[in-house]
């Protein structure tokens, strides 16, 4: 085993920031932003809107499974709606699991990001995950989503070990950044700036009355920034060099 692993600790004081991999991560968080920001109203943002929408639902799903509920069918929607349909389970859990959920998942592909083999494991897990969803969609929306990207991270790979052509890294980078800042906006857009009452802070303020469901809002869009605030730390100190 590597002893200068064993010895390694985390620089969580970030000291002596910025390296040359610290540097090409921010600038690269930074222009992936710009990029979401400039297209966001375009059709060129819709399948990775589409995805955070996916990650949304299959939040809720795995939230229902964990708490020994069944799950019946998932759809995501062409207008970025979705509904993963449940039943039985811990719904004060499942509820928040969505938006929570989505913004934890872009803070994973964020840091997964960061190396070379864990980009690699993240893509695959996406993909596993794609197929398995694949199976339980409810709709030909879903069912196109899950093969468009499974085909585009197929072929990003087959680029990334056959040519010299390396992107891997990029795109789930981008994916990430993507879904957190989409969460963050969909939390508002939803919950705070105008009030659904089949949205899920409105039912999950049936469960725990103390807030109410904009209240809530506010609460889930605070946690989905600090995950995003908190992926760009910790990649920082990953990035850290070797003390």
């Amino acid at each position: 085993m590597n002893l200068n692993l064993l010895k390694w600790k985390p620089n969580w004081q970030l000291r002596k920031c910025c390296n040359h991999d610290q540097v090409i991560f921010l600038i690269s968080v930074a222009v992936c932003t710009v990029v979401i920001l400039v297209l966001w109203r375009t059709v060129l943002m819709t399948p990775f809107k589409l995805i955070t929408v996916f990650l949304h639902e299959v939040s809720h799903a795995i939230a229902c499974l964990l708490t020994c509920g069944k799950v019946e069918g998932i759809k995501v929607n062409a207008d970025e709606g979705g509904v993963t349909q449940t039943r039985g389970g811990i719904s004060w859990l499942i509820l928040p699991a969505g938006y929570l959920g989505s913004s934890f998942w872009g803070m994973v592909l964020i840091l997964a990001s960061t190396k070379h083999l864990t980009t690699q494991i993240a893509a695959g897990c996406f993909v596993v995950a794609l197929i398995i969803v694949f199976f339980l969609a409810k709709n030909w929306t879903l069912r196109g989503l899950c093969i468009g990207f499974i085909v585009l991270f197929a072929g990003i790979w087959y680029l990334q070990e056959a040519t010299p052509v390396h992107m891997l890294r990029e795109v789930i980078l981008f994916t990430g950044v993507m879904n957190s800042l989409f969460s963050v906006y969909d939390i508002y857009d939803d919950l705070i700036s105008r009030r659904i009452n089949t949205s899920d802070a409105e039912r999950f303020a049936d469960e725990c009355p103390c807030c109410t469901g904009c209240g809530w809002g506010v609460i889930w869009a605070f946690i989905s920034f600090t995950f995003l605030c908190g992926s760009v730390y910790l990649a920082l100190v990953i990035l850290s060099p070797r003390a």
